[in-house]
């Protein structure tokens, strides 16, 4: 989850440089990528770790889902921030249940976090492009 952390702060001072490259649309799923992945990232790795705290895991969750969507988003515009904190916020409330499910929850996470950077590598490469 540390480095989850370390690679949203990059990303964050990376996207605030590159600000007048974004698009509006690409400012959409750059919002919603990461906070999506926040909410979802950190609801699935804490109930793993305290899986008797259901409800205090799905609200902290939620709101660093929100946080973080909001963040992305208030780089761009307004609209972008309700768009990126209010998908976190709905990610960020079903992640736990996920992670109460899991059967191979290693091989999931490992999945999750494989998509997680290539999301991140696909969104790179589209602001270069743009």
């Amino acid at each position: 989850m540390y480095v989850d952390i370390c690679i949203a702060l990059g990303c964050y001072f990376y996207f605030l440089r590159m600000k007048k490259k974004i698009g509006l649309q690409l400012g959409m799923n750059i919002s919603m990528v990461m906070g999506g992945m926040a909410g979802l990232l950190s609801g699935i790795l804490l109930i793993l770790q305290f899986p008797f705290h259901f409800t205090l895991i799905t609200v902290i969750s939620t709101i660093i889902g929100g946080i973080t969507g909001g963040l992305f988003g208030l780089l761009f515009n307004y609209q972008i921030f309700v768009m990126g904190a209010t998908n976190a916020i709905v990610i960020g409330l079903m992640s736990p249940m996920i992670g109460t499910v899991l059967e191979m929850p290693s091989v999931y996470v490992w999945f999750i976090q494989a998509v997680f950077i290539l999301s991140l590598l696909t969104i790179i490469i589209a602001i270069k492009r743009s």
